[in-house]
């Protein structure tokens, strides 16, 4: 970042937070991660034997992977998971003051890395996928598969104190034992109540062990939040796990004004909560202000199967599925069932099933000259640049919120019973392997 200086602001603050761990691990800790889950040696050494040609390259979407590395999770519902602690950004509207507007901003942003720890990969959503989302906190959420080569998402959600919009491509680097996972995405917040627009550009993701030893993530590097309207911005370092576990998780940086000077240093970890303190234009703390928290991590389900927190659990239930909810949404998807239901032949027959309709749909659709079109957002002509490369931007038409308004207004009391409902994303025909 240049002209940004940065302090170790946990070390600043006296303390720091070492936590004793070999992530390196080893036969006993792949032994342990083997009971409490799918993932045992034998499989590790047959998804290796797949994979080894693949080294060096992007595995975002040219492999066939096996589905006992999955989690019963789609792309589309990780994005919603970001919405768990969406009640940061109401304070953030309700703020006046723009430099906690990105304190409160940017600690809703970490907040996800709680969740974004599992290391089950979640499923790539069908070209025309789904997901929605009406239960939580006054949140409309609607995502989409807009893409399948390359798979890039996009994602809206909306209360009566912000907007959140994003186009989402993932890059990969399979370097063996790890992947590296960039972020090739451009995301917005924008509050309402003053029109604010925020910009978040957040740190790449490493997933680590995959063949050997105890699997786990990191993301080492910035995430930079910036506000458009006054050019303040915040910056934070995830601080890569060293030796014995130190550092990890630990999160450090500042709020700076649109002349570069801090003004609030920010400390925490992105597992467990974030806190903020005035500095001065030295990085230090005020004298006589106080370290205060602004997110901590809510409870989660002990030893859960999957390492869900209660509101994962929560957006993939059937249970709490919106009204007439679309055909194409990822919860309905067979594969994804089976899953969850623990029944690793059905799931992997149901992927492949999928996976080859969706080859049969294309095939179709390019014989009629039909192009895809995504349903619920537009392909804009702006392309913008990440650090990781131009993604062209998906804008949400609006259409969604229209068809959710219709239903909700609607007196129908037909019977509503989505567990019936045949996943469906397909434009042109539901046809089988031909």
């Amino acid at each position: 970042m240049g002209s940004f200086f940065f302090l170790p602001a946990s070390r600043l603050l006296g303390y720091e937070g070492m936590e004793v761990i070999n992530p390196e691990g080893g036969k006993e800790d792949a032994e342990e991660e083997a009971q409490r889950g799918r993932w045992n040696q034998e499989d590790r050494d047959s998804y290796w034997k797949m994979m080894r040609e693949y080294v060096g390259s992007d595995i975002t979407s040219m492999v066939t992977l096996p589905v006992f590395i999955f989690e019963p999770m789609t792309m589309l519902q990780k994005m919603a998971e970001l919405m768990e602690y969406s009640h940061i950004l109401d304070q953030a509207d309700e703020c006046e003051d723009p430099y906690m507007q990105l304190v409160y901003a940017s600690s809703w942003a970490i907040s996800v890395y709680y969740a974004y720890q599992r290391t089950w990969k979640p499923f790539n959503p069908i070209l025309g996928e789904t997901y929605e989302m009406v239960n939580h906190d006054g949140i409309t959420f609607i995502a989409e598969q807009v893409s399948h080569h390359p798979p890039m998402s996009a994602g809206h959600a909306e209360n009566e104190h912000f907007t959140y919009d994003v186009t989402s491509k993932l890059k990969t680097k399979f370097l063996g034992n790890s992947v590296d996972v960039y972020p090739v995405g451009r995301t917005r917040v924008t509050l309402k109540r003053n029109g604010v627009v925020l910009d978040l550009v957040p740190p790449p993701t490493k997933v680590n062990n995959l063949i050997f030893g105890r699997t786990w993530v990191d993301s080492p590097g910035e995430m930079i939040m910036t506000n458009l309207t006054t050019g303040d911005k915040a910056v934070l370092c995830f601080q890569p796990c060293g030796w014995f576990g130190a550092d990890r998780y630990e999160v450090d940086g500042y709020v700076y004004n649109a002349s570069e000077e801090p003004k609030i240093l920010m400390t925490g970890k992105w597992n467990a909560s974030m806190s903020y303190q005035p500095c001065d234009m030295e990085g230090e703390p005020q004298i006589g202000s106080e370290l205060k928290e602004v997110w901590q991590v809510a409870t989660a389900p002990e030893n859960d199967r999957f390492q869900y927190t209660y509101f994962a659990h929560k957006i993939n239930s059937i249970e709490t599925a919106p009204r007439k909810l679309l055909a194409s949404d990822s919860r309905l998807r067979p594969d994804r069932h089976a899953l969850e239901k623990g029944d690793l032949s059905k799931a992997g027959a149901e992927k492949s099933s999928l996976e080859e309709r969706q080859r049969a749909e294309k095939r179709n659709r390019e014989a009629q000259g039909h192009q895809f079109n995504p349903r619920w957002f537009d392909k804009t002509t702006e392309i913008t640049t990440t650090p990781w490369g131009d993604l062209e931007v998906y804008q949400y038409n609006g259409k969604y919120t229209e068809h959710r308004a219709s239903i909700d207004s609607s007196h129908s009391i037909d019977a509503d019973d989505v567990r019936s409902t045949e996943f469906d994303p397909w434009q042109c025909g539901n046809l089988s392997a031909e």
